[in-house]
């Protein structure tokens, strides 16, 4: 799958994370967009390095979009703590 592939699906897992997880986003639709594709990203490297789960290169693996999905939502939850009280209106 080649980067843009990864960005797609970066996309789509960010959306698919954001369903899962609502709520409101300090970054809005662009920084869940950005979580979504680093999630992916994230979420691959974790599956192939200490899973010992190679992602495939089909873009429909049932693995990969776990992966990607799983990252976006672990990214979307750090970026919650770290983040989340700082667009709070006084």
């Amino acid at each position: 799958m080649s980067i843009i592939g990864w960005i797609i699906l970066g996309l789509l897992a960010g959306a698919i994370a954001k369903v899962l997880l609502p709520g409101r986003d300090p970054g809005g639709l662009v920084g869940t967009t950005l979580i979504g594709i680093i999630g992916a990203f994230l979420g691959g490297w974790i599956s192939s390095r200490f899973l010992d789960r190679p992602i495939s290169n089909d873009f429909y693996d049932t693995a990969t979009w776990a992966a990607a999905i799983g990252g976006s939502l672990v990214l979307l939850i750090v970026y919650r703590l770290l983040f989340g009280n700082s667009r709070e209106r006084r």
